[in-house]
């Protein structure tokens, strides 16, 4: 893992006291499916979902991959979906580099496809704005995790989705061209990573 990530990263465990007790035991059923995911040998499908595709799905399918690396958990695959297909949105992208990912775009149009690295010895994580039911994604026996509100209400059922759960944060994009922009992606990144490395740790 690159050395400024990797301080990022070992440092998250320390704070898993932040997260409330109520939070903890929603996070805790995403433990529980990958658990029993692993207990039968199975591969687990994670999909995060949001209205945009652009900016908190990406963030969950990221530090999934992640965690799941970090932790030595095998057979996990990360993957991410919206309602409708926009963009990976730049800020989200400048803050996963100010943590130290290694962002590249693979292609040039506006809703361009970004390799994520985390480890030069490990796959990158590729990203883009699509829709859940995008060939790219998984169709059956997955677990839906809901990251924003929007589609937590649009999306009352999630065909193909083994668990469909909401773990949803609060919008980023609230705090676009503000003063507060940088500082609220930081934020919310690093709450979804906090909570994120707290369903692996405990598998």
């Amino acid at each position: 893992m690159y050395p400024a990530l990797q301080i990022y990263c070992d440092a998250l465990p320390n704070n898993f006291n932040e997260i409330p007790v109520g939070r903890k035991i929603i996070l805790q059923k995403i433990t529980q499916y990958i658990h029993d995911k692993r207990k039968s040998d199975k591969t687990i499908k994670l999909v995060y979902i949001c209205t945009h595709n652009s900016r908190r799905s990406h963030f969950g399918q990221i530090w999934a991959q992640v965690a799941a690396s970090y932790y030595h958990i095998s057979n996990i695959e990360t993957y991410s979906g919206g309602t409708e297909a926009t963009a990976f949105n730049s800020n989200a992208i400048k803050a996963l580099k100010r943590i130290g990912f290694v962002i590249s775009p693979f292609s040039k149009e506006e809703n361009s496809i970004y390799h994520i690295s985390y480890d030069e010895s490990k796959p990158t994580v590729n990203c883009f704005s699509k829709t859940v039911n995008d060939p790219s994604n998984p169709n059956n026996k997955f677990a839906a995790i809901m990251t924003c509100s929007n589609a937590e209400e649009n999306c009352p059922f999630v065909p193909g989705a083994e668990l469909r759960i909401g773990t949803t944060y609060e919008d980023p994009k609230a705090f676009d061209n503000t003063h507060l922009q940088n500082e609220k992606y930081d934020e919310y990144c690093r709450q979804i990573a906090l909570e994120t490395f707290y369903v692996f740790s405990k598998i």
